[in-house]
């Protein structure tokens, strides 16, 4: 299965890559996630619970980064195990491009299921692929434009997130 699209974010490059490599954001990003944790500054791994037409499965992974070039790409390969319900693994390109004040992040994804999803059908895995991308890249999208450093007048960030990142990306 192959799949692309971009997601248009108001928020500089560099916060967006960083917001791309922070556990607690990608975990409320993810659609189903129940953990996420980050083993090293490329490795993760994650539980997450997911219902495809009939199949309902908690799927356990790991997910790696690599060819970094922050912050402007990097590659992301995972594969995850759902039980009975099969299994799941692939990769996806993911570029950031500036766009005055947003930034463009475009994402090429090429994925393989086998199991008892591999047998409710393409049509079906496909849909509910693009389903949970859109679902992803949007609250994604929400959270880092949310993060943005206040203004004058404006209230001060809520939470530290944007400091968490600016430091985030201060550190890399």
């Amino acid at each position: 299965m192959k799949l692309t699209g971009e997601q248009k974010i108001k928020a500089p490059r560099d916060i967006v890559f960083a917001a791309l490599n922070d556990p607690e954001i990608l975990k409320e990003s993810i659609p189903g996630c129940r953990s996420l944790n980050k083993l090293s500054k490329s490795e993760f791994e994650a539980e997450v619970g997911l219902k495809i037409g009939p199949v309902k499965a908690t799927f356990t992974g790991a997910v790696k980064l690599s060819k970094l070039r922050p912050p402007e790409s990097y590659t992301i390969t995972g594969e995850g195990k759902g039980g009975t319900a099969g299994h799941a693994k692939g990769g996806a390109a993911v570029k950031l491009t500036e766009d005055g004040e947003h930034t463009v992040l475009s994402y090429d994804v090429d994925a393989q299921v086998g199991g008892k999803l591999a047998q409710i059908g393409s049509r079906l895995i496909d849909s509910s692929a693009k389903k949970l991308a859109g679902q992803f890249f949007k609250k994604f999208g929400k959270i880092v434009e949310s993060a943005h450093a206040p203004a004058d007048g404006e209230e001060e960030d809520k939470g530290g997130l944007w400091n968490r990142l600016k430091s985030s990306v201060g550190a890399s």
